[in-house]
Order: C-alpha cells, then structure tokens, then sequence
C-alpha cells in the first residue's frame, strides 16, 4: 500500500499501487503509468521479514513442552520424598541426558513421564538414599512393570552401575508412608515411627534368614512386616482384630495382595520359634504368636539353633522307626514259609497243570513292584527342611517334553519300562491260567 499523500509528479493523481512484479518493488501511478520511486535490494528484503543476527545464530535449542513439564514433575518427587540438592541437580541432569537420546524421542508419553521418576530413583540410589521402586510407582501413579522397563532401559542408555539396595535399608523410608502417628490416628491405635521401623526390621531380618525373602518382591513383605510389628507392639484386642485391609485404609496407603501370604508365612516361622521358648506353655497358633513376637526377636538367634536341633532329632526318630520295619521285611524274606510267599501259594498250584505257562509269575510281580518304586519321583526335600526357599517348597512340576513320533519299522530295540507295562499281575495271572484250563477241557470234551 503506498504512503499516504504521495502524488504522481507526472500527472498529479494520487493512484499510487505498489507494483512486485519483478524481483525489485517498486511504486507507479495507475493513471499515467509513470514510476514514482523504486525500492532498494539493500533496504528491503524479499521473501519474509527481518530475522536478528542473535535468532539466526542460536545454538542451543531451547527445551519442548513435555521435556519442561517433566522437569516440574521431577523436582514435585524431589520435593515429596525431601530429598537433598545434590540428589534434585543429578537427577534433572540424567532426565535432559536421557530425554535428549534417541532411545527416547519416539516413546510415548506415559513412558516419558515414567522416566522423570527413573532418574530420581537411579539418583537416590547412587547417593545411598534408599527409596524402592514401589515408592515411585505410587507417586507416579503407574504400573510398576512399566517402570521397571524404562528403568532397565534408562541405565543402559546412560552406563549407570547402580547399586542394588537391601530390603532392610529400604524400611526406615517405607516405614512413614504409614500415616499412624498420634496426629493422624487416635491415642490406642498410634505408634512411634522410630520404634515401628526398629521392629519391622527385625521382622524382615528374621524373614531373610528363614528364606521368605528370597526370590520376592519387597514392598509385601515390607508391608507384612510394619503390619505385625504394628500389632505386636501393643498387642491389644483392638489392634489384633484390625485387619490389614482396615489397617491400610487407616494408614492411607494401598494394599498389595501378596501381603496377606507374607503375613501368613511370617507367622509360621515365628509359630515354629515361639514353640521352642521354655517359659511358654501354652500352645503357639498364628492366632496368638504375636504376643510372642517380642521374646522371639529377642532372643532369635537361640531359638533358631534349638528349633533346628529339634527338628534334626524328630527326623532321626522318624528314620529310625521307618527303618524297623524294613529289617523285619529283610528277615522274613530269607524265612521260606513266611508271609511273603503266601500270596504264591494259588500259583503253585496252576503251575502243576499241564500247558501252564505262568511259571514265574511271583518272581515277575515282585520284579514290577520293585521297578514301580525306582519309577516314583524323589521326594521334595524342601519339605524335609524346617526353613527352605519357597521355590523349593512348593516347585513347580516341570514339563515332559513328548518325543516325536517316528516310523515304526519293526526293528527298534524294546526299553525295559516297555517290558513291565506287559508284565500281569497276580491276579490277571490266575484269571489266564484258569481261562487256559477251561479251553483245554474244552477241547478234551470234543475230541
């Protein structure tokens, strides 16, 4: 548009257009067509508007919208868990590093914000604070197995060592999460966080040394622990008959289904130690084991070795009355008229009858009984053992791979457990002998 008051020096009309036709601008008057001025190549630029020598020689790239509102979420972690500086400047560090690589441009965006609280627990870690991953999952509200992977994955793009941390030093963090103090809960039902953690590390100890730890995820068996020690602090009826739903609900934290199994596990092992005390005589059940819990604790390590000594001399007895009765077995066999060779009799008889081919039908019997007890399976030791992994006790039946089918020719060789399964029984054999018996009269009849 031209200038306001600008006239054509030709004709006097004030029609002034701007005229780009060609690659330099320029001002002519419609009327007589003369030109009234033309622009500079210098002054004015084609093509777009001006651009800063600052804008156009930027280097850094200023952060993205996610990258931004993930580093407010990370401090928020930071913030909550009352971290130290030095734990909130590494791991913003780590997030632009790893937001930055290329393993992470193309995630979505759960994944992203996943791995604002993946840096700060890989910096918690490495500046021995103990935080577990469970911890960050609730704060971020995500599926512990996505935080995991991105976990796995953040450590390997960055070459992190980081250090594994024991469930035992994870307590005192986990421990007030429990919102149980005198100022949440009422006066009967509140406990101090010192003495909670002190007894629900003991517990996990005592767990760890019976193998209930072992192969397991932390936080159930963290929340079993405060949950018993909870109890056995003040064993009331009130606090025994508060159920561990009730009990999360009232400490404002979710329940992991796992926890009630490591709650029973846990009382088992403390039922097998508190049976072991001198000055206790009535029965220890899982119902009335926590009153007993602090005597346990306390004197654990005793109650381990006399609860293993015991256990060692009942499993002497047991071999030892299992073994009388094979010894009368051994010397009833080298007795020819014993009770062992009674169940023949009926075969010695048919085996007097002509055509009879079931000579040694009591021999092949005794032969498959004896191969039907090599064929069972060995016995879970696990169970023979007062405190064994859980893995060990209750294994899994592993799968038989089935051979593939072949041709039958004719010619393969016969495996012996083949064989037995051919072998009759004593009571198939008479029925043999006495069908035989019949078709040879049979026969004599006719003739």
């Amino acid at each position: 548009m031209s200038p306001p008051g600008l006239r054509c020096p030709g004709c006097g009309s004030s029609n002034i257009v701007d005229d780009d036709l060609y690659c330099q601008s320029q001002l002519v008057c419609a009327d007589c067509g003369s030109v009234v001025s033309e622009g500079l190549l210098a002054s004015d630029p084609v093509g777009g508007s001006d651009v800063s020598y600052s804008r156009t020689t930027a280097v850094a790239k200023k952060p993205c919208t996610n990258q931004i509102k993930g580093l407010q979420r990370l401090k928020a972690i930071c913030r909550t868990l009352r971290v130290h500086r030095e734990i909130e400047d590494l791991s913003q560090t780590y997030y632009n590093q790893a937001y930055q690589h290329e393993s992470f441009i193309k995630v979505s965006l759960q994944k992203k914000e996943v791995l604002a609280g993946c840096c700060v627990l890989v910096s918690c870690r490495l500046l021995n604070w103990p935080i577990s991953m469970g911890t960050i999952s609730c704060l971020l509200d995500a599926d512990p197995m996505v935080v995991g992977v991105v976990y796995q994955a953040m450590i390997k793009v960055l070459n992190i060592t980081a250090p594994i941390v024991n469930v035992t030093d994870v307590m005192e963090a986990h421990s007030q999460e429990y919102k149980i103090s005198s100022s949440h809960v009422p006066e009967e039902l509140a406990e101090n966080s010192k003495d909670l953690t002190k007894r629900a590390v003991a517990l996990v100890e005592l767990a760890a040394d019976s193998w209930i730890v072992t192969g397991r995820k932390p936080i159930p068996i963290m929340m079993a622990a405060v949950y018993l020690a909870w109890q056995s602090l003040k064993p009331t009826k009130q606090r025994l008959k508060l159920t561990l739903d009730k009990f999360c609900q009232m400490a404002k934290v979710n329940k992991h289904r796992p926890a009630m199994k490591r709650i029973a596990e846990m009382k088992e092992v403390l039922c097998k130690l508190g049976k072991e005390i001198p000055w206790v005589r009535e029965a220890v059940t899982p119902d009335n084991v926590v009153q007993q819990v602090e005597d346990i604790l306390q004197h654990r390590y005793a109650l381990l070795r006399r609860a293993l000594r015991t256990h060692e001399e009942a499993l002497l007895e047991q071999e030892a009355s299992s073994e009388a009765p094979t010894q009368i077995s051994e010397l009833s066999e080298k007795i020819p008229n014993s009770s062992s060779v009674e169940p023949c009799e009926p075969d010695a008889k048919m085996a007097e009858e002509p055509g009879d081919e079931d000579n040694n039908q009591c021999v092949m019997s005794e032969f498959h009984s004896d191969t039907q007890k090599n064929q069972d399976p060995t016995p879970n030791w696990g169970k023979r053992e007062l405190f064994a992994p859980p893995c060990v006790i209750h294994a899994k039946k592993r799968r038989v791979e089935q051979p593939e089918l072949r041709d039958v020719t004719g010619d393969e060789e016969i495996s012996d457990s083949e064989i037995e399964s051919y072998i009759r029984t004593p009571r198939e054999a008479r029925d043999f002998a006495l069908t035989q018996k019949k078709l040879a009269k049979g026969e004599i009849e006719k003739s």
